[in-house]
């Protein structure tokens, strides 16, 4: 014979929105805040860990610095976009202002001759296109370059927006994908 008890639990309450989230953390519930974090806070990380080369200690400190400034700024929130894409938003403002403090932001960018040399780098032997290929190859483009490509092929923004957020001519946008794109092809072993 079976032996078992079995306990009644009450059906947890809905998830709330965003928006009621977000009004209640605005008004200073740290709850409603908390919920807003654990929602949102893993795609940002992916985005930011992206956006800083793979170091996760960066990417951890920038998504600490986005939350606190979405703390802040919540009474401020007009709704008139959706919460994630406000913090999404908020979160590539952190990481690209944390690149440029870091160094200066077009120093960091590694010119013709860097990619020539990084394009000569022998790929190691390993299966091709894997998601663990991807993301290294993604972490040796030079900073500009990637925070493009990043922007652009994995987040779906225009180049528009990219030369705005990033200060280059939209020309200078399309340049430094094209080049990211054949870096990253390189890495990957790929011929065109």
């Amino acid at each position: 014979m079976l032996d078992a008890t079995v306990t009644a639990t009450a059906p947890s309450p809905p998830a709330a929105d965003d928006a009621t989230l977000a009004r209640a953390a605005a008004g200073g519930d740290r709850h409603a805040y908390e919920c807003i974090y654990r929602r949102h806070s893993p795609r940002l990380y992916a985005l930011l860990w992206r956006l800083c080369g793979g170091s996760a200690a960066r990417a951890e400190d920038a998504l600490q610095d986005t939350f606190i400034l979405a703390w802040r700024r919540l009474p401020q929130f007009r709704f008139e976009s959706a919460l994630g894409t406000w913090l999404h938003r908020l979160a590539v403002n952190t990481a690209l202002m944390e690149l440029r403090a870091s160094a200066p932001f077009e120093a960091l960018d590694a010119g013709a001759e860097a990619m020539e040399a990084l394009e000569r780098m022998p790929a190691a032997t390993r299966c091709r296109a894997t998601g663990m290929d991807l993301e290294r190859a993604l972490e040796t483009l030079p900073p500009r370059a990637r925070a493009v490509l990043v922007l652009h092929d994995i987040e779906g923004w225009k180049h528009q927006e990219i030369a705005e957020e990033l200060r280059m001519a939209v020309g200078s946008s399309k340049a430094q994908l094209h080049r990211a794109r054949a870096l990253m092809r390189a890495r990957l072993g790929e011929t065109a």
